[in-house]
C-alpha cells in the first residue's frame, strides 16, 4: 500500500507542478539558456556536439557545482541517491558502484569525456558538474555503459577575474572537509585554476576511518584567435578502512534479510581491513576553430593508478546458534593500471538543400596495461581461509596472513574505433540523428598462475562491434521536444575490469545492449525543466561474476528492464527551488538458472525531492526526501534488502556578499535503513542523524 501511494503521489507531484505554468513560448529562440539554482548549461558536455539538452534523444540529469555544494554531497554516491534510475551498490566498501537502469558496472566513469574505468571512490572537490546519461549509447563512449554513463566535468580557468573560494566543514561523526579553489588571469591569454582539497573520514561505523587529499591544477592558454590549449593534472590519495557492511540472516517462508540492530558492529579487522589509492592522471587538449561551421580538439590523457584492498568480512552468520556464530573470510587485492588515450573530434556545421546539418566524426586509441594479484587470508587456526568463530562485539579476530595466492594476471589492452554521427534538421519541428561507431576491442591476458606443461596461461580475444544511434524528435514549440531513440552498446567478456577471461569466457562474444526509449522534455521557462522517460532495456547473453571469487563464472540468457523516469529541476516559484525525479524499474533475468527471477540492486519504486526556499536575502531553508523500494541483492534473489524513506535538512545563511554559514543534516528522522549492498552478505548500514556544519568564503 505504501509503495502504491508513493507511485501515485509522485507522479502527480511532478506532472501536476510541470502542468502549472503555460505551454507555449513560440517567441523562445532555439538554444533557451537554463539558469535556475539547480540548472546546468543548455548543452551537455559528454555529447561532443553543441546540441541542447531538449535535442538530445536521451534521458539524462545534470548536477551543477552549486546543488553539490548546497546539499552537501561528499561522495558521487551522495549524487546519485538524488537522480532518478540509479541505485547504488556497496563496491565492497572500496569503490564506486552503480546500477542503471538494472545493469551494475564498474567502469562507466568518464572524466571530461575520457575514461576512468579504474575502481576507486572519486571525489568531488573539483567539478563544474556531473552528467548521468541514461541508456545505452556506445557511439559516444564505445563499450560499456549498457544502463548509461556518468562524466565528470572538472572546473576550468576563466580569463574574467581573479579570485580564491575556501570551504571548511565538519560533521557529527568528527569528520571534516577542506577545500580550496583559486583562479588567477596570469596574462590576457593565459589562465590558471588550482583546486584541493584534504579529507577526513568518519561515520557511525565502530573501525572506519581514513584520509583523503587531492590537488588539481589547470592552464589554459590561448594560441591565437581560434585555438586554445589546456594543461590538465590531478593527484590524489586515499587510504581508508574498508567496511563491507553486515551479514544477512535467515527468516522461515521468506528471502533473507540484513542483521538488524548491529548498525555500527564492524564484521573485518580494524587492523587490516585497508585500502590505499594513488592516482595521477596527466591531460592535454587542443581546441581549434577553423571557421564559424567547423571546429576541432584532440585530447591526449595518461593516468596511472595503484591500488590496494585488503579485508575481513563475514560470510554468513547463523542467528540460532547461542552465542551467534560468525564466518569470517578475506583477501588481499593490489591492482597497477596505466592508460593512454587519445581521442579526436571533428564538428561541422552546414546545408544541403533545406536541411541542417550538425555533423561529428571523430576516433579514439587506447592502451592500457594492468597487473593484478589476489592473496586469500589463511587463518591459523585452521590452514583454512574461512573460520568459524563465536560472535561478540567487537569481533575478536583469529590469527591470519594474507598468504595464499590466489590470482595473478597482467592484461594488455588496445582499442581503437570511429565514429560518425549526423543531427539533421528536417523542418522547423523535426530532427533526426543517425549515427554508428566502429570499435575494435583486443585484449589479452596472461594468468601466471594457470601455466602448466599444457598452458601457457596466455588468454586473447579480438572484438569488432559496430554500434548504432538513431533518434528522431518533434518539436511542437522551441521550448517543448519529444522524442524516440534506439542505441546500442557491448562488454566484452573479460568484463569492465578484464578479470574474468579464462578458457572459457574468451570464445564467447560480447555482451550487447539495447535501448528503446521515448520520452518527453519541457523548458517551461527560463528557469524550470520538465522531463520524461519510458524505455526498455534488453541484455544479450551474458556471464556473471561470483562477486568473491572471480573464477566462478555463471551464464545466463540475458535480462530485460522496462521502465520510466520523470524530472523536475528548476526554480518553481519565485525563491523555491526544487529538484524531483521518480523511477520505475522492472529488471528480470531471461533464461538460464533465475530465468523469471528480478535483477540484481533493481528497486521497484525510487523517488528524491530537494526543495530550497529563499526566505529573506541572507536565509534559506532546504527540505528533501529519498525513497528506495526493496530490492534482490544477486539474482538468485535468496537475499532481500527492505525499503526505506529518509528526510534531509539544510539550512543556509549569508553573513555577508563572500561568506556563507550552512549546517546539512542528513536522516533527519534517524531512520534504521540498509541504503546498499554487494553480495548476500555484505549490506551497508544507514547512518543515523548526522549534521555538518559548513562554512565558504570567497576573497
Amino acid at each position: 500500500m505504501f509503495k502504491s501511494r508513493v507511485l501515485l503521489a509522485s507522479t502527480a507531484l511532478l506532472f501536476g507542478l510541470a502542468a502549472a505554468p503555460a505551454l507555449a513560448q513560440d517567441d523562445q529562440e532555439d538554444v533557451i539558456r537554463v539558469d535556475g539554482r539547480y540548472l546546468s548549461l543548455d548543452q551537455l558536455n559528454a555529447v561532443k556536439t553543441p546540441t541542447p539538452i531538449i535535442d538530445v534523444p536521451q534521458s539524462l540529469t545534470i548536477v551543477s557545482d552549486v546543488q553539490i555544494a548546497e546539499q552537501g554531497f561528499a561522495n558521487l554516491g551522495d549524487i546519485l541517491r538524488y537522480t532518478p534510475g540509479l541505485s547504488i551498490s556497496q563496491g565492497e566498501g572500496h569503490r564506486d558502484a552503480i546500477n542503471i537502469r538494472g545493469n551494475q558496472a564498474t567502469g562507466d566513469f568518464f572524466l571530461n569525456g575520457i575514461r576512468d574505468d579504474v575502481q576507486y571512490f572519486r571525489p568531488l572537490y573539483n567539478l563544474e558538474q556531473v552528467e548521468i546519461l541514461r541508456g545505452s549509447n556506445a557511439l559516444l563512449f564505445g563499450r560499456g555503459g549498457g544502463g548509461g554513463v556518468i562524466n565528470r566535468v572538472t572546473k576550468s580557468p576563466t580569463l574574467e577575474e581573479d579570485f580564491t573560494e575556501a570551504s571548511a566543514s565538519l560533521d557529527t561523526f568528527g569528520a571534516y572537509q577542506l577545500t580550496g579553489d583559486t583562479n588567477w588571469a596570469v596574462s590576457g591569454n593565459t589562465a590558471v585554476r588550482l583546486n584541493g582539497f584534504v579529507e577526513e573520514m568518519a561515520n557511525h561505523r565502530d573501525a572506519f576511518d581514513g584520509t583523503r587529499y587531492g590537488i588539481n591544477p589547470t592552464v589554459v592558454t590561448e594560441l591565437g584567435n581560434d585555438t586554445s590549449l589546456t594543461l590538465f593534472y590531478e593527484y590524489l590519495n586515499d587510504d581508508r578502512v574498508v567496511d563491507r557492511g553486515v551479514p544477512s540472516v535467515a527468516y522461515a517462508g521468506v528471502p533473507n534479510r540484513p542483521l538488524e540492530g548491529f548498525d555500527d558492529t564492524f564484521f573485518g579487522s580494524a587492523d587490516a581491513n585497508n585500502t590505499t589509492l594513488e592516482a595521477h592522471t596527466l591531460r592535454a587538449r587542443l581546441d581549434h576553430e577553423f571557421s564559424n561551421q567547423l571546429r576541432g580538439n584532440v585530447t591526449v590523457q595518461y593516468a596511472d593508478y595503484d591500488k590496494a584492498y585488503q579485508n575481513l568480512y563475514a560470510a554468513r552468520i547463523d542467528t540460532a546458534a547461542t552465542p551467534y556464530r560468525v564466518t569470517l573470510d578475506g583477501y588481499r587485492d593490489t591492482t597497477a593500471r596505466t592508460n593512454l588515450i587519445v581521442q579526436a573530434n571533428l564538428v561541422g556545421e552546414f546545408q544541403t538543400g533545406v536541411f541542417s546539418h550538425t555533423f561529428l566524426v571523430g576516433g579514439e586509441y587506447g592502451d592500457q596495461d594492468t597487473s593484478n594479484a589476489r592473496w586469500d587470508n589463511v587463518f591459523a587456526a585452521n590452514s583454512d581461509d574461512q573460520i568459524t568463530i563465536d560472535f561478540s562485539d567487537p569481533l575478536v579476530i583469529p590469527d591470519f596472513a594474507f598468504s595464499a595466492a590466489a590470482r595473478d594476471r597482467e592484461s594488455e589492452v588496445s582499442f581503437a574505433s570511429l565514429y560518425v554521427q549526423d543531427q539533421i534538421d528536417i523542418t522547423d519541428t523535426f530532427k533526426v540523428v543517425l549515427g554508428a561507431r566502429l570499435d575494435r576491442f583486443d585484449v589479452s591476458v596472461m594468468d601466471h598462475r594457470a601455466v602448466s606443461a599444457t598452458d601457457d596461461g596466455r588468454r586473447g580475444r579480438v572484438d569488432e562491434e559496430i554500434s548504432p544511434r538513431f533518434g528522431l524528435i518533434y518539436k511542437p514549440a522551441a521550448n517543448v521536444s519529444f522524442y524516440a531513440s534506439y542505441s546500442e552498446t557491448f562488454l566484452p567478456s573479460a568484463g569492465d575490469q578484464f578479470l574474468t577471461l579464462s578458457t572459457t569466457t574468451e570464445d564467447i562474444r560480447p555482451q550487447v545492449f539495447e535501448n528503446r526509449e521515448i520520452g518527453a522534455k519541457w523548458d517551461i521557462n527560463d528557469h524550470l525543466s520538465f522531463t520524461a522517460a519510458l524505455f526498455r532495456l534488453e541484455r544479450g547473453p551474458f556471464t556473471t561474476v561470483d562477486p568473491d571469487d572471480a573464477s566462478i563464472v555463471t551464464t545466463v540468457a540475458g535480462s530485460t528492464t522496462e521502465g520510466f523516469e520523470l524530472q523536475l529541476i528548476g526554480e518553481l516559484l519565485d525563491g523555491w527551488t526544487i529538484n524531483a525525479g521518480y523511477s520505475w524499474l522492472d529488471g528480470e533475468v531471461e533464461g538460464g538458472g533465475f530465468d523469471g527471477n528480478v535483477t540484481r540492486q533493481t528497486p521497484e519504486h525510487m523517488l528524491s525531492i530537494w526543495n530550497r526556499y529563499q526566505v529573506n536575502e541572507r536565509l534559506a531553508l532546504a527540505l528533501g526526501a529519498t525513497y528506495q523500494d526493496s530490492f534482490f541483492v544477486l539474482e538468485d534473489n535468496s537475499v532481500e534488502v527492505p525499503d526505506y524513506l529518509r528526510l534531509d535538512a539544510a539550512v543556509y545563511y549569508d553573513l555577508s556578499d563572500t561568506t556563507r554559514i550552512q549546517l546539512n543534516v542528513e536522516n533527519l528522522l534517524d531512520e534504521d535503513y540498509f541504503p546498499d549492498a554487494h553480495s548476500n552478505s555484505n549490506i551497508s548500514t544507514g547512518e543515523p542523524t548526522n549534521a555538518r556544519l559548513t562554512v565558504r568564503h570567497r576573497f
